[in-house]
């Protein structure tokens, strides 16, 4: 495997960075972890010579490495053969699959998200979902990377996986049609009232000019001036952190977009506007940003750039609160260990690691009719075993959510289906869009 294509990929948030491993680096061990290699290699003598059966060396040396980087976060990983190539098609966006973004959680797969339009997406596969068996078979307690390999396949072909949604009494089977996954980063269209809505699907390359172009089409198909935009980022896991700083940068003017900060020297790095893009491509125009637990790493730079700039008005519901940055360390031509390295900030400061990006006004998605059941098991960052803690502390109210009613939000899934409203969090950006004038919501200060 070359490290070619990764290289391309630049820093990702939530995938990696590409950095360079010293031979002196990799040398340098403590002394005192002297007898700590010495219990390690007492376990290895006891397996080889007293297990029931022969073992591999092989495999003993993975167990020991897996289960280094199992202690310290969910996100850090030793990568070789299959696993190298699935992350160079992830950058690539283009593979035969579900379409999905997941974790190993208990045992089980739990989806972070699907990517909007793809099969899983389509089949009703939601975020906070577990995934326990495939064509019947348990997968709990398997690795992640053979679930994974598992779900995908030649396109057209389909599988069954059999789900565990929180707040519902039994599991249930989907069965999903895999389809040659080229997800589009960017979509967008022009909604009534001259409001522009852009979704963006995930942050691979050219997203910050994706962007640009969309927003020229919805400028040159738009009756007279746009008069509102919407980006949607909604279910968005991240991706490349050049481009959540790009995609800022097409509507900030000045001021810190993101920093980040790591123990070693080439980690502290700071991200500022007009590095990218020139000016503010909708000077004057109110936007809205909206997010929800799958909103992540990329997704969440972004939210909380616009926000801390008073750029834009964020809505919907708390991000999912991946506030850290993984770099690829290659380990000779053919594994590399993917490791957290660095925190990153908002501009005022904020570590989104854990309590994630809190709305401006909280939306809930009343259109899920699951949504009252699902809400109390909502995943995010803070669930997941081993997570990084924020250094700053959060206190527990910080992340609990408001259980008071809101007059505004008493409508059920069924009501809002009669009236047509199928997406009800978009609904209500587009309204309150529409209602307002440019001058008076998220205009920059003059």
């Amino acid at each position: 495997m070359k490290f070619a294509a990764l290289a391309r990929s630049a820093a990702l948030v939530t995938a990696v960075a590409l950095i360079p491993a010293t031979t002196a680096s990799l040398a340098q061990v403590e002394g005192r972890a002297g007898p700590e290699f010495a219990r390690v290699l007492a376990v290895y003598q006891r397996i080889k010579t007293s297990y029931v059966e022969p073992v591999d060396d092989d495999k003993l040396v993975r167990g020991m490495i897996d289960g280094m980087l199992t202690a310290l976060d969910p996100h850090s990983g030793y990568l070789d053969g299959s696993d190298l190539q699935r992350l160079e098609t992830m950058i690539d966006g283009n593979y035969s699959g579900l379409g999905l973004s997941v974790v190993a959680e208990d045992g089980a797969v739990k989806v972070i998200s699907p990517f909007r339009g793809s099969p899983a997406d389509e089949a009703g596969i939601k975020a906070g979902d577990f995934i326990t068996h495939l064509d019947g078979r348990l997968i709990v307690g398997q690795k992640l990377d053979e679930s994974v390999a598992q779900m995908r396949g030649r396109s057209g072909t389909s599988i069954d996986l059999t789900i565990f949604r929180p707040g519902r009494d039994e599991p249930f089977d989907v069965t999903v049609t895999r389809g040659v996954i080229e997800l589009e980063p960017v979509t967008w269209e022009l909604q009534d009232g001259n409001i522009g809505h852009i979704m963006i699907n995930e942050f691979s390359r050219d997203v910050g000019s994706d962007v640009f172009a969309a927003w020229e089409g919805l400028r040159s198909k738009a009756t007279g001036r746009l008069n509102g935009l919407v980006l949607d980022l909604r279910s968005n896991p991240g991706g490349s952190l050049d481009e959540a700083v790009a995609l800022s940068d097409l509507f900030l003017t000045d001021g810190r977009i993101v920093s980040q900060r790591g123990r070693a020297r080439g980690e502290n790095i700071t991200y500022d506007a007009e590095t990218v893009f020139r000016g503010d491509i909708a000077e004057g125009l109110p936007i809205v940003v909206l997010i929800d637990a799958g909103s992540a790493s990329a997704s969440e730079i972004v939210a909380g750039a616009l926000q801390d700039h008073r750029r834009a008005v964020v809505m919907g519901e708390r991000s999912f609160g991946k506030g850290s940055v993984q770099s690829l360390l290659p380990l000779g031509r053919d594994a590399a260990l993917k490791l957290t390295t660095a925190r990153y900030y908002t501009p005022s400061g904020h570590s989104v690691q854990e309590g994630g990006i809190t709305p401006d006004i909280t939306v809930p998605q009343l259109s899920d009719p699951d949504l009252a059941k699902r809400s109390r098991f909502q995943m995010r960052e803070s669930d997941l075993r081993g997570h990084l803690i924020n250094e700053l502390g959060i206190d527990d109210d910080a992340v609990e959510k408001d259980k008071r009613d809101d007059p505004r939000f008493l409508q059920t899934a069924e009501e809002l289906k009669e009236k047509g409203i199928e997406d009800f969090q978009l609904h209500y950006a587009l309204e309150t869009l529409r209602r307002t004038s440019p001058k008076s919501i998220a205009a920059r200060t003059k």
